[in-house]
């Protein structure tokens, strides 16, 4: 197998590199506070999706509380008779698709049926590829309850596998053993390492789906620390991708070690966040990084990422030091 592949669950091969469909929700809240990325412009994300398409990428990973429900139909547009495409989505935030609020949190058996039956309709779809639980602390009691509910839709045929966006492993062990549990889902960048996840992904043979693995976008090299973002996006906040970088101490800080690193993981002619995606697939066979997008230029950029692959082990290694060490 090509180390720019992976094979799912159900022995079916793609792309390690899968399509992240927060951003193109557009905005949305919980009360004042924006969540979204701010405003989209709906045709040019469908114009990246199907540039996404047309370089081959399978795996598109969205959450029905994205937009308040608009970023699951903008994609089931889309990918509308695109069956050969899987399609991943979260379940666990309710909200209200008219004021685009967040309005609250449920997993239990009735929630989720609800849940469910609205995203496929959102979708254009007859089946979930991959449907994951989006609260990052569900207690054990309450996971019990929704896992059992979570097999009841893979005997329905509503939902193909399904798996936890969490990053806490003393959580996620919770469904290990569930015959269709098959992914998680965390942060995992340069700045951010997950080595007890990630392990507990190759242990059991699950797929690591990386979120947030160009940090915000400070790894994709398009903004720096002093950037202005609208008041509508979740970037506006203070240094708002520093929840997404573990190792740092400041954005000043993370900017100083991303310059540090910027000629080790730009060699060969890899972009900066070429060289971020890069350093996620050089930390085991089982990851699969989902940079977002809203723009094709965005897309066409991360998927020139396979082109070049994994990390060298020495590289990695260098890389490694400079950004946990103190030289910089």
């Amino acid at each position: 197998m090509s180390s720019t592949n992976i094979t799912l669950w159900d022995n079916q091969t793609i792309p390690r590199l899968g399509m992240g469909c927060w951003a193109i929700g557009g905005p949305f809240w919980a009360d004042a506070v924006p969540v979204g990325w701010g405003v989209v412009d709906d045709n040019e994300s469908k114009q990246a999706i199907d540039a996404a398409l047309e370089a081959g990428i399978k795996f598109f990973d969205t959450a029905d509380v994205y937009g308040a429900g608009h970023s699951e139909r903008i994609i089931g547009e889309a990918l509308k008779g695109k069956n050969d495409i899987l399609i991943a989505t979260k379940f666990g935030n309710q909200f209200d698709e008219a004021t685009k609020q967040i309005t609250g949190q449920a997993a239990n058996r009735s929630y989720i049926r609800q849940a469910v039956q609205a995203s496929l309709k959102r979708l254009n779809r007859e089946t979930i590829d991959l449907y994951q639980l989006h609260i990052d602390d569900l207690a054990s009691d309450a996971a019990q309850e929704t896992q059992d509910a979570l097999e009841e839709l893979i005997k329905e045929g509503l939902i193909r596998a399904y798996g936890w966006s969490t990053d806490h492993p003393k959580h996620s062990k919770n469904w290990l053993g569930g015959p269709n549990y098959r992914s998680i889902q965390h942060d995992l960048n340069l700045f951010t390492p997950a080595s007890e996840t990630v392990a507990l992904v190759e242990e059991h043979g699950m797929v690591s789906i990386n979120r947030a693995p160009l940090a915000m976008g400070m790894l994709g090299g398009a903004y720096k620390i002093n950037h202005a973002f609208g008041e509508d996006d979740v970037r506006s906040g203070d240094a708002p991708w520093l929840n997404k970088m573990g190792n740092v101490k400041s954005a000043e800080d993370a900017q100083q070690r991303l310059d540090g690193i910027r000629e080790l993981i730009t060699a060969g002619g890899r972009t900066i966040a070429q060289g971020a995606l890069a350093w996620i697939w050089a930390q085991s066979p089982n990851t699969l990084p989902i940079p977002g997008f809203r723009t094709v230029a965005q897309v066409q950029d991360n998927v020139g990422a396979l082109e070049f692959g994994p990390l060298g082990v020495e590289t990695l290694q260098e890389v490694d030091n400079l950004v946990n060490g103190n030289s910089l």
